[in-house]
């Protein structure tokens, strides 16, 4: 069940509520009845290693890997 963050309306606090991704975002706490809001906060992802950028998937300056438009066919 997916954690969500929650802030308070009023004083800023920060709450975890679990919760179904089916169920609805609370407005209120609860349990004190508070007015609350769910934080969008980006995903915990990391990528490691090579091949995730762009100049990790390309030759040196000037060498061009395959494609068309090279000239000579035979």
């Amino acid at each position: 069940m997916p954690t969500y963050i929650y802030k308070n309306l009023e004083t800023g606090e920060l709450y975890e509520f679990k919760q179904s991704m089916k169920d609805e975002a609370y407005t209120q706490h609860p349990e004190t009845g508070a007015p609350v809001k769910r934080v969008i906060s980006p995903p915990a992802i990391t990528f490691k290693g090579s091949g995730f950028y762009v100049n990790d998937s390309r030759g040196p300056a000037g060498e061009q890997t395959g494609g068309s438009g090279s000239g000579d066919k035979g």
